[in-house]
Parts: structure tokens; sequence; C-alpha cells
């Protein structure tokens, strides 16, 4: 038995995976299918892929129904940087175009702390223990 993160992308899914594998040495797209011609998603759009982040593989999949919710700092990935200099990366560049929760700072329980929503929605925590 195993548990994985599952994201829900509106169009943007290869976009965000992409971005997300580009940040981490061990970023990696797994495995990718397409929606074909028939659909019912729009043709090349990401039907469903996987991809590993920091030794996480998360699932992710472009939705062609739209809804009225969206991602949600409720649940969010959560990431133990080695060092200041990795720290300072991943919050510069999940912050580009996205929404800062918690601007980096040491709150007392660790080095540094950042808590953010990148530009795809999805809510990251960055720390540097």
């Amino acid at each position: 038995m195993r548990a994985t993160p599952f994201l829900m992308f509106e169009g943007q899914a290869e976009e965000a995976m992409r971005t997300y594998v580009g940040l981490f040495p061990d970023g990696e797209i797994e495995a990718i299918e397409r929606y074909g011609p028939e659909g019912p998603g729009p043709e090349g759009s990401v039907r469903l892929a996987r991809f590993r982040v920091a030794g996480l593989s998360v699932m992710c999949i472009d939705s062609y129904v739209g809804h009225s919710f969206g991602f949600t700092p409720s649940v969010s990935l959560f990431v133990d940087c080695d060092d200041e200099k990795a720290f300072g990366r991943l919050v510069q560049a999940l912050g580009e175009g996205g929404s800062m929760l918690m601007p980096p700072d040491d709150y007392g329980f660790s080095r540094r702390f950042a808590w953010l929503n990148d530009r795809f929605g999805v809510s990251w925590q960055i720390n540097l223990p």
C-alpha cells in the first residue's frame, strides 16, 4: 500500500510538472499520458502523469472539467532543505508569480522557513532545519 499526492490542474499540469522537476536535483518526469484526438480532454493535455521531486512521487492531471475549487494551503508540500543556498533558490523560484503566506524568516522552530503558494496555486512550505 502506498499514498501518493495527486494534483489536479486545469491546463497547466505539464508546465507545473516541468517547473517542479527542474528545481530539484532528483527531479524527473516518470510517466506522462496525453489525451488523443478522441478526448475527452483537449488533445495533447495531460491525462495522467507522475513525477518525482525531493524523493516524493507525485501524480497530476489536467482536468477538462471546470471546477469551482482550486488548490488550498490546507494541504502543502513540505521540503526540508540541506543548506541556505537551496532554501533561497527554492523560495525565489517557487514564489515567482505566486503569493507569500509566511515570508522567509526565523520563526523559532527552524533556522529559516517560508510558506508560499506558487503561480500554479500549489502550496509549499520550505524549511531549513
